[in-house]
């Protein structure tokens, strides 16, 4: 067989597997928006179902149902619902059955929806994560502060001066440190490409380490281990102030000229940005505390505000699983957004006469049923 009977073979088996990727890609779209669509219809599904069963029980119960023209605005409290008293004896030999006492506590209705909430988001961040895998293009708006990396180290580079990177306070336990030291891995490989220092304070003697461990890897990454020092990654101490008093006599005297800030911080937030302000660094900073958000965007060139911050480490390295998971992410919170403006609308129209009565049946589903509300 000839080179060009192989080149031939070789294109229509990629030309084979690229089509099934698309397929099953398709495929993967189309169920999660299946999925997403059943989730949706089922609400006012299930409100008129939880309506007509209300009508057919007052109706049985020789209580008149009530009509559109004649409904009054009611709260949730004033909702009719069957007593003891009115109880049929079908329900009340459900009650005195063990088997159906047993099935009632292995399951329960009202977390129902609760679980199929769940497992939307967890098929959402599946598909999104084997999609991005089989090669699907994952769009993540540009984050200033994560573009300004490059051009911060540069700076530094350019005039002499180290690189500061303050993991936050606080230990490996909290996320916002582990995001935190997911930036200090493209910080140190920027660093080490350009052959610069890139200092490391840490407060908690495990992030010392883990903080070791990734500048050495991307030290190791960007070709250049020689560069990597541990001299430049150190422990201070676990309070708070004696901390920042370290650190910011570390800045005077050496006068950085790009200061990072990524991880949890308190009080000494203040104190860090405005101390490297004041050697005319460039600074970038992120964090999930909304009371110390102020502070940073006051006194730094670029914040990463609240949930950038987690996103940080897929907005760098671009790996399929996590821009995956991302995207699923931001679907599940799409779908919180949903509930969230039906339940606002829901609210509005119950306030409103001549409605009938399901608006307020909806409601109640809504916020009992699916929301698990008491």
């Amino acid at each position: 067989m000839g080179s060009s009977h192989v080149e031939w073979l070789s294109g229509r088996v990629y030309s084979s597997t690229g089509n099934a990727s698309r397929s099953v890609g398709r495929w993967s779209i189309g169920l999660l928006a299946m999925m997403w669509v059943l989730a949706i219809c089922s609400f006012p599904l299930a409100a008129v179902s939880q309506a007509s069963e209300t009508i057919a029980l007052q109706e049985s119960q020789g209580v008149p149902s009530t009509a559109p023209s004649d409904v009054q605005k009611k709260s949730s409290s004033d909702v009719v619902t069957p007593s003891a008293e009115m109880a049929t004896p079908a329900a009340n030999a459900a009650a005195d059955n063990p088997v159906e006492d047993t099935a009632s506590k292995l399951f329960s209705e009202k977390r129902f929806w609760s679980l199929i909430l769940v497992l939307a988001v967890c098929f959402s961040v599946l598909i999104c994560t084997f999609r991005a895998r089989m090669g699907a293009k994952v769009y993540v708006r540009p984050i200033a502060g994560l573009k300004a990396i490059e051009e911060a180290v540069g700076r530094a580079t350019e005039m002499g001066r180290p690189v500061l990177f303050v993991p936050g306070i606080m230990d490996l336990n909290e996320l916002q440190t582990v995001a935190g030291l997911s930036v200090l891995s493209s910080v140190a490989k920027e660093s080490a490409a350009y052959e610069n220092n890139v200092h490391v304070p840490t407060a908690r003697s495990l992030v010392m380490t883990a903080a070791r461990e990734v500048v050495q890897a991307a030290c190791i990454e960007a070709g250049k281990p020689d560069v990597y020092n541990d001299d430049s990654v150190r422990y201070i101490t676990d309070e708070q102030f004696a901390y920042v008093a370290e650190v910011c006599g570390w800045t005077q005297r050496e006068k950085p000229a790009a200061c990072f800030y990524m991880g949890q911080f308190f009080a000494e937030s203040l104190l860090l940005a405005e101390n490297g302000n004041s050697v005319g660094a460039i600074q970038v900073a992120g964090t999930a505390e909304s009371s110390q958000l102020p502070f940073f965007v006051a006194s730094c060139d670029y914040t990463l505000l609240g949930e950038e911050l987690f996103a940080a480490s897929a907005y760098l390295s671009g790996e399929p699983q996590q821009l995956g998971s991302l995207q699923g992410q931001d679907l599940g919170k799409a779908l919180a957004v949903t509930l969230l403006l039906a339940g606002c609308l829901l609210v509005t129209l119950v306030q409103f006469e001549g409605l009938g009565p399901f608006p307020q049946m909806a409601y109640d589903v809504l916020y009992h049923q699916i929301l698990g509300r008491d």
